[in-house]
């Protein structure tokens, strides 16, 4: 799997940064440009998203061994692995499998436990845009109403909307691949043994993604871990408080 990738920053360490469900590394490039002065910052399309390929196949295991093989590919020696919600836990399932390969990972707010579905409504307003007639984005907009309230959800999940070669609309995520395997997005990491990797978690202070309880957890498969909280942030951390976002990466990178 040959991921595609955007890369911002010529000198210092190699960051890699995973996107979250229906995400890509377009939703990055304004963090990684705050980070580029100091380190490589590496934007990556996890499969079925973005401009990677399609496949089958999808799953932490599986986006775990792309990670690996990127890594591999572009022969960055101890990176730093940094995900968002469903990239998070991505990084999370890579260190627990390969643990002497990042230097640090950094997970942005998600737990490694179980979480139900609940992109069901998303899902259905996705699948039922005729994209053969589909006129504007206007229109995608307008339909997505009855699904997502949110205009800000609305033009984060229309970013993957584009005209393809013949000029028609087509989605740059694999949407029915993404609805097959959406319970899969919300499962439970594999856990052979915990491992000692410098974990930090940020969290956003609305957000209910982490919960108390779910320190515990993450303390027993990643001993070396550390909570921060960031104020006035929902789920979207990084975009809610962007500056001091890039503030607490700084000072755990």
């Amino acid at each position: 799997m040959k991921l595609y990738f955007r890369k911002v920053g010529e000198q210092g360490p190699a960051i890699i940064i995973l996107h979250g469900i229906f995400g890509s590394s377009d939703n990055w490039l304004g963090i990684a440009k705050m980070l580029s002065d100091t380190f490589q910052v590496y934007l990556v399309d996890q499969r079925n998203h973005g401009q990677s390929p399609w496949s089958d196949e999808f799953d932490y295991q599986v986006m775990s061994e792309d990670l690996l093989e990127f890594i591999q590919e572009h022969a960055l020696d101890k990176p730093i692995i940094i995900g968002h919600s469903m990239g998070g836990k991505v990084v999370m399932q890579f260190a627990l499998n390969h643990p002497d390969i990042a230097q640090k990972m950094v997970v942005v707010d998600i737990a490694p436990k179980f979480y139900p579905v609940h992109h069901t409504a998303i899902l259905e307003g996705l699948n039922s845009l005729d994209l053969t007639s589909l006129g504007s984005r206007t229109e995608a907009n307008e339909h997505l109403k009855r699904f997502e309230e949110k205009e800000g959800v609305r033009q984060f999940l229309l970013k993957n909307l584009y005209r393809n070669d013949q000029q028609e609309f087509a989605w740059r995520i694999n949407v029915r691949v993404i609805t097959k395997n959406i319970d899969v997005v919300g499962h439970e990491l594999w856990v052979k043994n915990s491992v000692n990797i410098p974990a930090y978690f940020i969290k956003g202070a609305e957000s209910h993604y982490i919960q108390p309880e779910d320190e515990r957890y993450i303390a027993e498969i990643f001993p070396n871990f550390e909570l921060i909280e960031i104020p006035n942030a929902s789920h979207w951390v990084q975009a809610d408080q962007p500056e001091a976002f890039v503030d607490v990466l700084r000072s755990i990178l």
